[in-house]
């Protein structure tokens, strides 16, 4: 009997280890595959011709409609999108990771933050401008959701700038907050906090030196007169 149960045990033990091995190989459910800057390139690289995007204008949109109190105003699923022309860009969607209810980006990000810098510097994309559109999931105030996504935006455009010394006439920053969800259907959803990266416009070229007028010739002295 006592054998018995110890060979049962044994069984029980190896099957354990087996099924740890096994979870072991498989993928994690939550792990996702590393980004590179060809990935951000290729969504990036379909310029057809610029967007008219008055940024400070779409600001100033965002913040007034998430103070909305209407009693007709419709849930976060229903809410029309306040910038669908963004839709029609060029665009890369980062899971850039923040901490809690703050700007401040965690030391896990940078790498995406480095290679969206990586990708923004090479051939292909130096010659054009882009806008950083942060948003945020459904949950907390709407004001409160615009200002965060804003201040988001903008720690990303200053990682660029003062980290990876992206040209700062080349980024453009937004805070959509909850007003233009990534995943309407799902307005709690994780994937609303992504920060977008949208291709707006070539850059604008520098105008030639003007060349300086040519110095006025000067003057031969006039000749002496002939003394008769």
């Amino acid at each position: 009997m006592m054998r018995r149960s110890v060979r049962g045990l044994r069984d029980i033990g190896l099957l354990g280890l087996l099924g740890t091995l096994v979870l072991l190989a498989m993928p994690s459910v939550h792990a996702q595959t590393a980004i590179t800057r060809d990935d951000i390139i290729a969504k990036l690289n379909h310029y057809e011709t610029d967007a008219e995007i008055d940024v400070p204008a779409l600001r100033q949109q965002a913040a007034e409609r998430s103070k909305s109190r209407s009693k007709n105003e419709p849930p976060p699923s229903k809410r029309p999108p306040i910038a669908p022309d963004l839709t029609k860009l060029p665009t890369f969607n980062a899971d850039i990771q923040f901490d809690v209810d703050t700007p401040i980006v965690l030391p896990d990000s940078y790498q995406t933050v480095g290679r969206i810098a990586d990708a923004l510097t090479q051939s292909s994309l130096l010659p054009y401008t882009f806008l950083i559109v942060g948003h945020i999931e459904s949950t907390g105030r709407r004001e409160n959701n615009v200002l965060l996504s804003q201040r988001r935006a903008d720690a990303i455009r200053d990682i660029l700038v003062n980290t990876f010394k992206i040209t700062p006439k080349r980024l453009q920053s937004v805070g959509l907050g909850e007003e233009q969800l990534l995943d309407p259907a799902k307005p709690n959803a994780p994937v609303n906090n992504q920060v977008q990266i949208m291709l707006v416009g070539k850059l604008a070229e520098a105008a030639p030196p003007a060349h300086p007028a040519p110095a006025a010739a000067a003057k031969k002295p006039a000749k002496p007169a002939k003394r008769h």
